[in-house]
């Protein structure tokens, strides 16, 4: 049976600026000036760079455009308030340049030089050899299967597969096998190897004849599992040699490149520019933060559309096609407001936050060392500043700062906090900065277990289980002990 009944319900809603705001917030620099290019080429109510004019006409007023045409003619002033364009008082508003920034601030780019690739480079060297056509197609086809690190990772019965699909050529592996020695032959040494062992061992054969090297050379060969997991008494008796003897071959190892595409001067893969979007500065003992002023673009409202709204005012007769024209100019004009407001709760917002930062971690800013970082989580400086976790973490997860310490993302200031041995919080970047200096030092010869790890960080009051240890060395990309060794 059907029933009509009241529901009350309080629903919490975004407005369209809001939801505009926060996306500006999260954008880094580089991301933000390409949407605001993006921006004024969609809205030509929206001008960038200095404003030729600041004079409007004051006179206009909302009453001036009530007149005695018929109703389809008559735009209502409420929905059209052109005041809020043309007012002297609200023009200056709608700009976003401010005191802090000046024409002449460093706009710093990095320039990138032109090369060929890492492919090109291996072709034009293929290129040097006498091949039949089905050969260079084959040897093409190789180089086009290796990888940016410098090796095929692909089966030979692939390669085989593919070749027959897409080249419609029939070979066998003998044939495959052939010219991949020759693409081995190419430079940088070690290049369309099949794994880690291959690689080394091809870069090996191309260096001067000694002693180290053969041992080197045999081991590699015949004891590579071994020699991975640093087993090296295995190997002394294996090989029936001297610990100074196995030195020397592992130093002759680890002179190798084992991605030997990253050793590619002339590889073009694009780098990720990065530009800070705030600047720290110690003047006189005191910190100084100054916003990149890319994000504080010069706006204004079109003096063109201004002097649209002025034509419709001086015009006599307010025909349908003017009407629909002057409400096209408020969209666009509201548009426009809507976009340079947001640009100004952006900065203050940016200004704001980071400031909070600032202050938080002083200690470090003043003296760049990582233990005097304090525990700070997205909460603390939400409340710092009255304002919501959400808003802390855009700022937070993309943006960039410089620092006298280097360029850092502003999300490794935080971290959170353990209690020591005298119940005070310390954050967990201290205890792992602790534990990298303690590894560093270690013997080398006997590296320290987690075990171990976990008791000497104790005896320095920090009280932490060996599975946590464990956790930190891992996310400081650290291996574990028996992979420390050396002789």
């Amino acid at each position: 049976m059907l029933k009509q009944h009241l529901q009350y319900k309080l629903q919490q809603k975004l407005s369209p600026q809001q939801i505009q705001l926060m996306k500006l917030i999260q954008l880094p620099t580089q991301a933000f000036e390409q949407r605001l290019k993006q921006e004024i080429e969609e809205n030509p109510a929206l001008d960038s760079g200095k404003d030729e004019s600041d004079e409007f006409d004051d006179n206009l007023n909302q009453n001036e455009y009530n007149d005695d045409s018929s109703d389809s003619d008559t735009i209502d002033t409420q929905d059209i308030n052109i005041d809020d364009y043309l007012s002297d008082d609200e023009i200056p508003n709608y700009k976003t340049q401010t005191n802090n920034y000046s024409a002449d601030d460093d706009d710093k780019s990095i320039p990138y030089a032109g090369g060929t690739t890492f492919n090109q480079h291996l072709l034009n060297q293929l290129h040097t050899y006498r091949f039949s056509e089905q050969e260079e197609i084959i040897a093409e086809f190789l180089i086009g299967s290796i990888d940016e690190s410098g090796y095929i990772r692909r089966e030979m019965d692939d390669i085989i597969d593919d070749l027959a699909f897409t080249q419609n050529i029939y070979t066998d592996e003998t044939e495959v096998k052939k010219l991949l020695n020759i693409v081995q032959e190419l430079d940088p040494a070690g290049v369309g190897s099949r794994n880690l062992k291959e690689c080394l061992l091809i870069q090996l054969k191309r260096k001067s004849e000694k002693p180290s090297r053969i041992l080197a050379l045999e081991i590699l060969d015949k004891a590579f599992e071994p020699f991975a997991k640093k087993h090296y008494k295995k190997l002394i008796q294996k090989f029936n040699i001297s610990e100074v003897e196995l030195r020397e071959a592992i130093a002759e190892i680890e002179k190798l490149n084992p991605k030997p595409g990253g050793s590619y001067v002339g590889n073009n893969k694009i780098a990720e520019q990065i530009v800070p979007d705030f600047t720290i500065q110690i003047t006189d003992g005191e910190l100084q933060l100054t916003l990149n002023s890319r994000n504080a673009p010069e706006l204004h409202v079109s003096a063109e559309y201004n002097n649209m709204l002025k034509s419709y005012k001086d015009s006599t007769i307010k025909s349908k096609s003017q009407k629909d024209a002057v409400i096209f100019i408020k969209q666009k004009l509201d548009a426009a407001k809507w976009f340079i407001d947001a640009i100004k709760q952006r900065q203050q917002t940016l200004l704001l936050t980071m400031n909070a930062i600032m202050h938080i971690q002083q200690d470090y800013f003043l003296s760049g060392d990582e233990r005097k970082l304090k525990p700070m989580i997205l909460k603390d400086v939400a409340d710092k500043i009255n304002m919501d976790v959400s808003t802390v973490s855009r700022v937070a997860n993309s943006k960039y700062v410089s620092t006298p310490y280097g360029t850092k993302l502003i999300k490794v200031f935080f971290s959170e906090s353990m209690k020591n041995d005298q119940g005070e919080d310390v954050s967990t970047r201290e205890i792992k900065k602790i534990l990298e200096t303690v590894i560093k030092n270690e013997n080398k010869k006997k590296p320290l277990t987690d075990d171990k790890l976990s008791e000497l960080l104790k005896e320095k009051g920090y009280p932490i289980a060996r599975r946590t240890v464990a956790k930190y060395r891992e996310q400081l990309d650290i291996p574990v002990a028996r992979l420390r060794k050396k002789l």
